[in-house]
């Protein structure tokens, strides 16, 4: 039977995670960590005890809290400050301390027990100089990127494993990378199994989207509840091209990794929903009007944020040349999903993201 911490396990990502393994696994025993820091966690209490979930209230930052965990064979470290403008506007320690440290600690646990290490990384590692120097054309809804040069790393499908790293990325970002090379080192030098998805952006149900994080959720809410939106940046046409997963198909390959670990290990993967998953803020706008039936405000700001890239795209071919694994969900598909739940618990909801 295995026993399985998932970190960060009241956040979106950890217990939409955790929740699916329980009920793919009922005998398995997973515990969820998590300091309920993020507005919207602490619902996820509740879920956790339909499921038979044991909820561990604890700090990633403080070693007490980790290593008082019980002996697990298997870690998902799905804990992060996920905001790519973290830090940058203020003081980085929480940013610094959560994203790094928090991975040491995680290290020091899964060593402790020779535990098996899942890591949940970013397509933010990829710097953003080079991300935006990449050629790209204007077309009606969305950029596209110019595939007439030839550049390393640069694929019809998007990024792939071989694009530059040289470069600053963000503050975000960087303490990922850190955190890579780190898995990297206890993986040579003390023997621990371990894998890295380099995920693209995450969405699905059970999100509390935000302007710095979760725009899937952001843009669906507030057409949902009539509140108003904007383009920044890129001119203030909407057309920055993001590609997006759905958590339950991130969830798939994790459930493949977690139970056959030799095929996997040792190995970094671009995790993401490619160009056929991608979707632009202007054509997420139009399909949010068509589910929800409002029309919103959407004030156009023509200056780009700090950090900010025009498009983004995940090849994945290196995980489905592995093991045939690839996104189903569709935009279309996710903004439905999204739309149920807000309707299904709207008043719950309100108060997170009306």
């Amino acid at each position: 039977m295995k026993k399985i911490l998932v970190t960060g396990g009241a956040g979106f990502a950890g217990s939409n995670i955790a929740i699916n393994l329980k009920k793919n696994y009922p005998h398995y025993q997973i515990y969820a960590f998590d300091n309920l820091k993020r507005r919207g966690s602490e619902l996820n209490v509740e879920r956790f005890k339909t499921y038979d979930i044991q909820f561990i209230h604890g700090d990633i930052r403080c070693t007490e809290d980790i290593m008082a965990v019980p002996e697990v064979t298997d870690i998902i470290d799905a804990c992060a400050e996920p905001s790519v403008l973290a830090g940058i506007a203020g003081d980085p320690s929480y940013l610094i301390n959560t994203n790094l440290n928090g991975t040491v600690n995680c290290l020091t646990l899964a060593k402790k027990y020779q535990s098996n290490f899942i890591f949940l990384s970013t397509s933010r590692v990829y710097p953003i100089a080079p991300l935006c120097n990449i050629p790209y054309a204007d077309t009606e809804s969305r950029f596209e990127t110019d595939l007439s040069k030839p550049m390393q790393g640069i694929t019809a499908m998007g990024i792939n494993e071989d694009f530059t790293l040289k470069g600053a990325r963000s503050l975000y970002g960087s303490t990922k990378l850190a955190s890579e090379l780190l898995i990297e080192e206890y993986h040579a030098f003390f023997g621990m199994n371990m894998i890295i998805n380099r995920c693209g952006v995450l969405t699905g149900a059970w999100q509390f989207g935000k302007v710095d994080q979760g725009f899937m959720v952001l843009w669906m809410a507030n057409h949902f509840y009539k509140k108003k939106l904007g383009y920044f940046g890129f001119g203030g046409t909407g057309k920055q091209v993001r590609d997006i997963l759905h958590i339950d198909d991130l969830y798939k390959l994790l459930d493949m990794q977690l139970h056959n670990m030799p095929k996997y290990n040792g190995n970094i993967y671009n995790v993401g929903g490619g160009r056929a998953c991608s979707i632009s803020l202007a054509e997420l706008t139009k399909i949010c009007e068509e589910v929800t039936g409002n029309t919103i405000l959407i004030e156009k700001v023509p200056e780009t944020r700090v950090a900010d890239i025009p498009i983004y795209l995940s090849d994945y071919t290196k995980i489905y040349n592995l093991c045939g694994w690839k996104p189903v969900h569709t935009p279309q598909s996710i903004c439905a999903d999204i739309y149920h739940w807000l309707h299904d618990n709207e008043q719950m909801l309100k108060p997170l993201l009306g």
